[in-house]
């Protein structure tokens, strides 16, 4: 399989989580045609962000798309490469993306020693699985890993989805993953004890109560993480 002269591309989506299917929108407004998605935990939200998109098992949607996005966990992510390899699902020529965070392209090495082309694009926002995520997808970042000569493709394709790519050396997965997962569960975590105690004391809405503050302080770590700011 080889890639259209014009750039428009067969997408399929193996995950129909809050990721995959936000991904496909993205992709679909982009201009390329999504022409499959597996079922998932909640194939109603699916279907409200990826409307008339066929349903098909992940072997459908390998053998129709020429860019196929995988967004399962983590722990899914190899025996998933590998079972499909097994039963001669990969094409050659064919674009393999996976968004998780925490591998970047050898996990993909069984589609790559069949032909496949792996890339390693990890939109980094926190997804809800519906269209506002779309509008995160304009204002965020991607983790982009990919051999040289198609990193160029990775890249471009993370605009596609809306976001500035940046390159992550494969070495460095786990410690990009370790960074994003800090993040993330820490100011969850913070966030539910401090709204638990606001609510013990008796505050109504203890999280709309919060939200001013909680962003603007994160609005400040994040300009002075980013460089020398003024003092105010």
């Amino acid at each position: 399989m080889t890639v259209p002269r014009d750039g428009r591309l067969g997408v399929g989506i193996i995950g129909a989580g809050r990721v995959g299917p936000v991904i496909g929108a993205a992709l679909g407004g982009a201009g390329h045609a999504v022409v499959g998605i597996t079922s998932g935990s909640d194939d109603e939200r699916a279907s409200a962000v990826l409307p008339d998109v066929p349903v098909l098992d992940a072997l459908d949607v390998v053998r129709r798309a020429e860019l196929v996005i995988i967004a399962v966990p983590s722990d899914q992510l190899p025996s998933l490469v590998a079972g499909i390899a097994e039963v001669g699902g990969w094409q050659v020529g064919q674009l393999v993306l996976h968004t998780d965070p925490a591998h970047g392209i050898e996990v993909l090495s069984p589609a790559a020693e069949r032909g496949a082309i792996p890339l390693a694009v990890h939109p980094a926002i926190t997804f809800t699985g519906t269209s506002i995520d779309l509008r995160q997808l304009q204002a965020g970042f991607a983790a982009v890993t990919a051999a040289a000569a198609v990193l160029p493709i990775a890249q471009a394709l993370a605009v596609e989805m809306g976001c500035e790519p940046i390159v992550i050396a494969e070495a460095d997965r786990p410690a990009y993953a370790d960074a994003i997962a800090t993040a993330t569960e820490f100011s969850r975590s913070i966030i539910g004890q401090s709204t638990a105690r606001l609510r013990e004391i008796g505050v109504e809405n203890p999280g709309g109560y919060l939200s001013a503050l909680v962003q603007s302080t994160v609005e400040r770590a994040l300009r002075e993480a980013s460089g020398p700011s003024p003092l105010i």
